[in-house]
């Protein structure tokens, strides 16, 4: 049957929106999972998810969409690239050919096995089971190699892994960027130690009761703009947010009772993610110009929150008499001292306690243990040791268990290798971004010293959250800051905070 363009665009706009619909469902099932899912409603939870995702891969590989891709490609739809129209036809293109590329048979296998090894590793992280947990892992990352064959790459394997979650980036590029910046740490931290300064962290080891954090938490995440009307806050063992559609957007937490910070540091990070889903162009969901960039531009909306924001002092100028009123054991702790403990500095085992300096030491550890095990150069069975030896010459640490080692991360239980390398992206970017807010808009801590974070969103909004995926990764920096991704952004925002806190000259 032969269509015009315009219907052509029309079929696959609606197919579109309603594969999203079936992808929101999904979606909801993987935060029941992480959240409230009975015990005993494991098993089929895998069944359903692997049931869908044989759906959604069905309809991501209809022949009729390459007909339609085909009569709209070289219409007047594209002539502006930048046009929504225009946008939705690259990104469906981009899709439907690495759908194609993976058979249904792997499809439904990886999803299966995603919801079978969060579920194994939610078990065994607690309980110290590597070895109850290696046969999960290991057909994870063989199926993940499979899934890098079949959507082909030019350099290497884990250059197929990672554009998927951060388009036209590869490892090399990865590498040379994570080098440099790997440098310039390593030296700050050397500063950082010899300084004569130190914080007492002690003030942050007291009992903080789950409840009054969460209440606490919640009082933060409506202050900077989460509504709690179009989304939830619940407990769970790895903090993530779920986008479920238009209205809802969920976070999750996890409460620490004896330290103080774990928790609402968590559940800003998360908000942050979710203000960006919360802010994406509501008429075009379902569509890729209604989807976020990619995931390094997310993780520069939760870390700039969790960090710019929520560990500066102007925002704990606004918030920390209300937190001495919360929490007993802050009452006798003044601000100087809290805002240092909490901005602290220490090598330390868990990536999602680390400080901002060290942080990315843990991120370049996953990034090249994880390209090894694509590359075949490692083994799942190699990997306590070889990430207690990275551990040893990044950060001179030793974890005493798998939990603290190996196992504390929950993404290469679910699959998502090729995702860790966006975190530092995301610092990348976040800084980048906040530096041109602040040329904008001028000095932001003016605001948060008055409980202000509307005009820091409303940029975010305008800048880059309304606008989808318009551009890719690279060009909305160039977009939004007029020059290409430069790391001297982080190490001069990281230089800057830290030489006041610690004593010494940036």
């Amino acid at each position: 049957m032969i269509v015009t363009y315009r219907e052509a665009y029309q079929w696959l706009y609606e197919n579109s929106k309603e594969t999203g619909v079936f992808d929101s469902i999904r979606s909801l099932l993987a935060w029941d999972q992480r959240t409230v899912i009975p015990s005993r409603g494991h098993a089929h939870r895998a069944e359903q998810t692997a049931v869908l995702t044989r759906l959604l891969h069905s309809r991501r590989t209809n022949p009729v969409t390459a007909e339609r891709l085909d009569a709209v490609e070289g219409s007047e739809l594209v002539r502006d690239p930048l046009s929504p129209e225009a946008v939705n036809i690259r990104e469906w293109r981009r899709a439907y050919d690495k759908a194609i590329r993976i058979p249904e048979r792997l499809a439904v296998e990886l999803a299966r096995a995603a919801s079978e090894g969060q579920t194994c590793w939610q078990l065994a992280r607690p309980r110290n089971d590597w070895d109850g947990f290696k046969p999960f892992l290991e057909r994870i990352v063989a199926l993940k190699r499979e899934e890098a064959e079949h959507l082909g790459y030019i350099r290497e394997p884990y250059d197929a892994l990672l554009d998927r979650y951060e388009p036209d980036e590869t490892a090399e590029g990865l590498g040379s960027i994570f080098s440099a910046l790997r440098e310039d740490l390593v030296e700050l931290l050397q500063r950082i130690t010899g300084s004569h300064r130190r914080p007492d962290p002690s003030v942050l080891r007291s009992p903080f009761p789950a409840d009054r954090q969460e209440a606490f938490a919640r009082r933060v995440l409506e202050c900077i703009g989460y509504d709690f009307e179009a989304g939830r806050l619940d407990p769970t063992a790895h903090p993530f947010t779920v986008g479920i559609g238009p209205g809802d957007v969920r976070i999750t937490a996890r409460y620490d009772e004896s330290f103080f910070g774990q928790g609402l540091f968590g559940a800003v990070h998360e908000a942050g993610h979710a203000l960006y889903d919360a802010g994406l162009p509501t008429d075009h969901w379902g569509t890729p110009m209604g989807d976020s960039v990619s995931l390094g531009i997310h993780e520069s909306q939760s870390r700039m929150w969790e960090n710019m924001v929520s560990r500066s002092i102007g925002f704990w100028e606004f918030f920390y008499a209300e937190a001495r009123t919360q929490f007993d054991s802050l009452r006798s702790v003044p601000l100087e001292p809290f805002h240092f403990a909490i901005n602290e500095v220490r090598p330390s085992l868990i990536r999602t306690e680390a400080d901002e300096v060290t942080y990315n030491l843990h991120v370049m550890l996953r990034f090249e243990i994880e390209r090894d095990l694509i590359r075949n150069a490692v083994t799942v069975s190699d990997l306590p040791e070889i990430w207690n030896e990275k551990m040893r010459a990044y950060l001179g640490l030793t974890p005493p268990d798998p939990s603290s080692g190996v196992m504390q991360d929950v993404h290469w239980s679910s699959g998502a290798i090729g995702y860790f390398p966006t975190y530092t992206l995301g610092n990348l970017y976040a800084a980048q971004f906040y530096h041109r807010a602040e040329q904008e808009l001028g000095d932001l801590q003016e605001d948060f010293r008055k409980g202000d974070f509307a005009r820091l969103l409303a940029w975010l909004r305008r800048n880059i959250h309304g606008e989808g995926s318009r551009c890719r990764p690279r060009e909305l920096v160039r977009r939004v800051t007029g020059e290409d991704l430069n790391s001297g952004y982080l190490m001069a925002y990281l230089k800057d905070k830290y030489a006041e806190l610690y004593g010494f000259t940036a």
